[in-house]
């Protein structure tokens, strides 16, 4: 498609509410000659999972593009970005916290995230139905989730089964657990109420976010940070089952090592951030879920989310293969406190307590 019938379309809404503790600023750019020979933007090269490309480090300061030139040369907001591309800035913490804990990424994308149909409420989801919080202090367990046997995609196979605190006081938790065999076909969700920690048990997960697209096989962990619309496809010959763990409280970091020292436990160069990709597809029905304070929605756009041509910064959806977890145990006596396997860690406000490990 031709760079100016990407932007042929105006915004046809009124901005809604962004989810909470998500911020966006968007800035067009005047329409640009691209500073290569193509002057079109085309779906990136091959979608083949097995061609799929990492950036290594947890929490680094990256940066990529799928069209050359894509990512301003200097400087976040140009007059003028390449290729006509939308500049938005996400804001994953407030941008007033201190250096080392301020998370955000800058994104340059065909069109604005903000203009759809509007939100409603949704109720065809179990978290949407879900009962009201039971209270025991017995000893609980659960069988493994059957799996469906009509189609179900990762967003209605996704049921909670425990969880403390409130989303809209940032505290607390829910688990859940997903059992689907149906791909997410022109859909996508997002969980503004905390960050999604997933844990495959059964079938590898093809995950495609804004930032890029990565595998998530049984063995491997996924965390989506708030805010990140994604979408999920599954093994058709066996469907996929696993565990969630959404943290209200703060972003997922690792553990402080302490009298350990610098090495060992889950180590930063293991963590892997996906490449910038993007597809261009319009005039399509492209459902959103949006989760926000433990309710689901959805509104409809008539663009794919997913046209993201370039980012950078120190928050994005990352995967960490559980196996290069350096595991520090007692070869003499005594048993060790379990701490001294955490992979990762979301704190709460109180120093050394955590929401989730």
């Amino acid at each position: 498609m031709n760079i100016k019938g990407i932007l042929r379309s105006r915004l046809k809404s009124e901005f809604p509410p962004f989810a909470h503790l998500v911020i966006i600023k968007t800035i067009k750019s005047p329409i640009l000659e691209a500073p290569t020979a193509n002057d079109s933007l085309i779906s990136n090269m091959s979608t083949s999972n097995a061609e799929l490309k990492y950036m290594n480090g947890f929490r680094n300061f990256h940066e990529t593009e799928a069209l050359k030139g894509a990512l301003p040369p200097f400087g976040n907001t140009p007059q003028k970005v390449a290729y006509g591309l939308y500049a938005e800035q996400i804001n994953f913490t407030a941008f007033t916290k201190k250096k080392e804990a301020n998370l955000r990424a800058w994104t340059y994308r065909i069109r604005p995230a903000a203009p759809h149909h509007g939100y409603k409420p949704y109720d065809g989801t179990p978290i949407s139905q879900c009962e009201p919080t039971i209270v025991t202090p017995e000893r609980t367990r659960w069988n493994p989730k059957p799996m469906p046997t009509t189609p179900t995609d990762f967003v209605h196979g996704m049921h909670p089964y425990c969880g403390a605190g409130d989303p809209s006081m940032k505290a607390g938790l829910r688990i859940y657990v997903y059992s689907c065999n149906a791909n997410m076909v022109d859909s996508s969700y997002c969980c503004s109420d905390g960050e999604m920690l997933i844990v495959p048990q059964l079938g590898t997960l093809a995950i495609t976010t804004e930032m890029g697209k990565m595998d998530v096989p049984s063995g491997f962990i996924a965390v989506i940070p708030r805010g990140i619309r994604f979408s999920v496809d599954v093994p058709a010959d066996t469907g996929a089952r696993g565990y969630i763990a959404e943290a209200f409280d703060s972003n997922f970091d690792l553990p402080p090592r302490g009298v350990i020292g610098a090495n060992g436990l889950s180590n930063e160069r293991d963590f892997e951030t996906p490449v910038a990709w993007y597809e261009d597809r319009d005039e399509i029905k492209f459902r959103c879920f949006t989760k926000f304070c433990d309710k689901v929605f959805v509104f409809e756009q008539d663009h794919s989310p997913f046209d993201v041509v370039a980012w950078h910064g120190n928050c994005a959806p990352y995967r960490y293969d559980l196996s290069k977890f350096c595991v520090v145990n007692s070869v003499s006596f005594d048993h060790l406190d379990p701490s001294i396997f955490c992979v990762l860690t979301a704190q709460t406000a109180e120093p050394g307590v955590a929401s989730c490990d």
